[in-house]
């Protein structure tokens, strides 16, 4: 039930309003779609589903939601989508807003320090509106609980006074969409999860998707790219659209600077090259994480906190941001012991495990073999 803090005089409603995200409503009366309102990309997404690439599972479970709530009229079921950044989720969102014509308003879970933040932004969604919250699953327990009610009933409790003189009252709500987008779906509390009509993860990309949007976005900002320069971007990209136009862009600043402006195979190889990009997608960090592993600890096992500092970043950024993906590319191992460098990591970097390297060699059987 919401606090006190819902009738306070302070903040007030343009205190409130950075929590709102900065992507107010924005109907077809303004010539506007949801997907127009969300970040610098926003010229690069789909704004609809016909031309969302990838996700054909998704694409398909989506489609049928929201023709089946259009040809009721009403709001779609609230949706949780899950997945690494960089996939769709925030695209998605815009485009369940674009398909029914109706506003966005987008805003994220660590933008909502209290529960009257969330009021503010409740008390002005239109009927079938879709709200949008970024990492969700760092909401905190007051913000959550007056979701709750607000997500189920479509209704508002607001607690007035204190004390023995309190009383609560209930305010209606309008019929919205709730769509929460999270990268840690282990986080998100089960009464949260259940309350969800459709929970979907999305998957990374293969490199013919991610082909498909590198050519889509590349007409969107007049580069001139062939089928081979953009496999070339694609399989650079850590099977990730946001990496993908990422390195496009970057492509595009070298083919104009130092080559003629169009570009091949060549151009985008050299190009990713100079940016520090290597055939496997790894820059230069996961690279220094690999290089340190084999030359300075042997091939491991090494703790994660001497590995990070060896490399000059957090714990935390080796083991979210740079780990993943080595791990996913069979070149690095998390063992009890610490981390250990994979066969495939030496080949990588063109050097030769040394006997005493963790997997270095074939150890024959053991007891447990026979």
């Amino acid at each position: 039930m919401a606090r006190d803090e819902l009738l306070s005089p302070e903040p007030g409603p343009d205190d409130l309003e950075p929590a709102l995200g900065g992507g107010m409503r924005a109907g077809l009366a303004d010539g506007a779609s949801g997907a127009d309102l969300i970040g610098e990309e926003g010229g690069l997404r789909p704004r609809h589903l016909d031309d969302f690439v990838g996700q054909r599972e998704l694409k398909e479970h989506l489609g049928i939601i929201l023709e089946a709530a259009r040809r009721r009229g009403q709001a779609v079921d609230h949706l949780l989508f899950a997945g690494p950044p960089g996939l769709g989720k925030t695209t998605l969102a815009g485009i369940v807003a674009a398909e029914l014509e109706v506003g966005l308003h987008v805003t994220s879970g660590p933008a909502l320090e209290r529960a009257g933040d969330l009021a503010a932004i409740l008390t002005r969604l239109g009927e079938g509106d879709v709200l949008f919250i970024d990492e969700i699953h760092r909401l905190s327990r007051n913000v959550e609980e007056v979701l709750y009610p607000a997500m189920e009933d479509f209704q508002l409790d607001i607690v007035l006074g204190k004390g023995p003189a309190a009383r609560s009252i209930r305010l209606d709500l309008p019929r919205f969409t709730l769509v929460g987008a999270t990268t840690r779906t282990g986080l998100i509390t089960g009464p949260l999860r259940d309350r969800f009509g459709l929970v979907a993860r999305l998957d990374y990309y293969d490199t013919e998707e991610l082909q498909a949007i590198v050519v889509r976005a590349a007409g969107i900002l007049g580069i001139d790219i062939d089928p081979a320069g953009a496999r070339e971007v694609a399989r650079r990209a850590r099977g990730t659209p946001r990496i993908a136009n990422r390195l496009l862009r970057r492509v595009r600043d070298f083919a104009e600077v130092r080559r003629h402006g169009g570009i091949d195979r060549s151009t985008a190889h050299e190009g990713l090259a100079l940016f520090g990009v290597d055939d496997l997608g790894l820059d230069k960090v996961d690279r220094a994480v690999l290089t340190n592993l084999c030359q300075k600890f042997g091939g491991g096992p090494v703790g994660l906190g001497t590995l990070a500092i060896s490399v000059g970043e957090a714990e935390e950024t080796v083991e979210d941001v740079y780990e993943p993906f080595l791990i996913q590319q069979g070149l690095l191992m998390r063992t009890p012991r610490g981390r250990v460098a994979t066969p495939a990591a030496w080949a990588h970097l063109g050097l030769v495990a040394p006997p005493s390297a963790p997997l270095a060699a074939d150890p024959g059987p053991t007891l447990f073999d026979r």
